[in-house]
């Protein structure tokens, strides 16, 4: 369920009794309880920072495509201008 649907859904004016839960979880943080037995388990004992490293290379990749595309506009602006100099 969407976050706005939730939102509306606690703004309803239904008596309290026929409700199962007087407000509706709308938050996106997990109970300490249940991070902490996710960590126990073991659920993501890998690192983390493969996603970190991840997104650096993509920046990196991304940082590269840019300066090598400003590299051969640049270039063919240049011979361009040798070539309309040498006419």
């Amino acid at each position: 369920m969407s976050y706005t649907m939730r939102r509306l859904l606690n703004h309803l004016p239904i008596p309290f009794g026929m409700r199962s839960d007087r407000v509706l979880r709308t938050t996106r943080m997990k109970h300490a309880q249940f991070a902490c037995f996710l960590e126990e388990s073991g659920f993501r004992s890998g690192s983390a920072d493969h996603y970190d490293r991840s997104l650096r290379r993509r920046r990196l990749a991304k940082g590269l495509i840019i300066w090598a595309t400003a590299f051969a506009a640049a270039w063919v602006f240049l011979e361009s201008a040798r070539a309309v100099m040498i006419m």
